[in-house]
């Protein structure tokens, strides 16, 4: 099985990667860490604590990480996720606060890169903060990390960001965090909106979870995601975190290239942007593997297919 560390900011579409990374049956989730983004840390915390629970897998750990970007004031998303974070959807569901990880989360990223050397894969859906600390306190984890499968950034020409025209939410959120990570030689797969806006759940999609253990949750949870996004006169949600998952489990689900990409930090109209030199402009050596296509049929069912494994 893959070893893996979720880094979150839980998060309706983060929650929804949670669930598909443990019913996939195929990965060894040695923590959970949790960092600033969608809602402010503790409601992060608190949420992951939820989704773990209604699954049943509490026992995983969750290590709480960076309360605040590296440099500029936090940016949240209560509007997208609900006031709680995740749609209102698990208020029946109670953890304890105080019983997360002992260490803090770069900590553990960093001790445990060191453990599972050429092994370890780091599947991150939330603002890089967390790996940016880590990056910056042990550099060497860019030769021992087997792999960084980050969900962020737009790197086509299409200008359709969804915080700001070309900039995307995890980056935007801390793009001086995502800055070092992309500089940090880390092997990096990026998961970008040219792939994960061509991964809708649709109701026809949640229908089929009927009598199952996430039936409930699922549709409650993305009620505020689906209206947001078919107020654009979209059908359903896009899976931007479960599909970051999925590629971990199944690499072929997307065609790759390997670019030049950097990342915006002082403009006020692109701030976060992820800059991608197709044309090899500036001369550089490519640092991010970037996704330029994807099976989204075949996603969309495999996702399906390891939340219908748990039934009531």
């Amino acid at each position: 099985m893959e070893k893996v560390i979720l880094d979150v900011d839980t998060g309706i579409d983060d929650a929804l990667a949670i669930l598909f990374a443990l019913e996939s049956r195929k990965l060894d989730i040695l923590g959970i860490t949790a960092v600033n983004g969608n809602v402010p840390l503790d409601y992060v915390t608190r949420n992951t604590k939820k989704v773990l629970k209604h699954a049943g897998n509490d026992t995983i750990r969750v290590f709480e990480g960076a309360d605040r970007p590296l440099l500029k004031e936090a940016h949240h998303e209560f509007q997208v996720h609900g006031e709680d974070g995740i749609g209102m959807s698990l208020n029946d569901v109670s953890v304890d606060d105080s019983s997360s990880g002992n260490q803090f989360a770069a900590d553990f990223i960093i001790e445990q890169a060191s453990i599972h050397r050429g092994e370890l894969t780091l599947i991150m859906v939330g603002p890089a903060t967390n790996l940016a600390l880590a990056v910056r306190k042990e550099p060497r984890i860019a030769d021992w990390v087997k792999q960084v499968v980050m969900m962020g950034g737009l790197v086509s020409e299409s200008g359709r960001g969804n915080v700001l025209p070309t900039s995307e939410f995890n980056i935007f959120a801390d793009a001086e965090a995502a800055r070092i990570v992309f500089h940090s030689g880390l092997p990096i797969k990026l998961v970008s909106l040219d792939v994960t806006m061509k991964t809708f759940l649709s109701l026809e999609h949640i229908e089929q979870l009927k009598g199952t253990r996430y039936y409930d949750f699922v549709m409650k949870s993305t009620d505020s995601l689906r209206a947001y996004t078919e107020s654009s006169g979209i059908n359903g949600c896009a899976l931007h975190d479960p599909l970051t998952v999925g590629v971990v489990l199944d690499p072929s689900l997307v065609k790759t290239a390997k670019y030049y990409v950097d990342v915006e930090t002082k403009s006020e109209l692109s701030y976060g942007q992820t800059i991608c030199d197709f044309n090899n402009v500036l001369k550089k050596a490519p640092n991010v593997e970037i996704c330029t296509d994807i099976d989204d049929e075949r996603f969309i069912k495999m996702f399906i297919d390891a939340l219908k494994n748990r039934k009531n």
